[in-house]
Parts: C-alpha cells; structure tokens; sequence
C-alpha cells in the first residue's frame, strides 16, 4: 500500500514539473480520467483540477482503479 502512494506521489510531482511519466504512469493516468470522465466528473476536474473532487468522487475513483486493476491480474 506504501509502494502505491509513493507512485502518487511520483507522479504528482512530475505532471508539476512538466517531466514525462513513464509508461506505466501514463496508463495510470489514462485510467484515472477515463473514470471520471464515466463518472461524469471530467467537467470538474478540467475546471477544478484533481483537489476540487471531494472526497467521495476521489474514492469512488481509486476503488474503480482498484477492481479494474485486480480483474486484470486474473
């Protein structure tokens, strides 16, 4: 669980620095937006960026990810 908010915090840093992310940090981010966009949050999120969605709207995003993630490790 560590490892994972590392990656976040990776990341993070290098979208603010304008760095490029590597490929697994790309798909993560496709994934993320993706999400939203299901969720019908790609509005907020582009108006407010990623700290404007509360803290339900984030949850139901990273449990989203989540069961993506382990349906695809099976």
């Amino acid at each position: 669980m560590s490892n994972n908010k590392s990656v976040k915090k990776v990341i993070k840093a290098k979208i603010k620095a304008n760095k490029e992310l590597t490929e697994e940090e790309k798909m993560r981010e496709k994934i993320k937006y993706e999400i939203a966009e299901e969720l019908g949050l790609t509005d907020k999120v582009k108006s407010e960026g990623w700290g404007g969605l509360s803290s339900v709207e984030t949850g139901r995003i990273g449990g989203i990810m989540a069961k993506r993630k382990k349906n695809n490790i099976k």
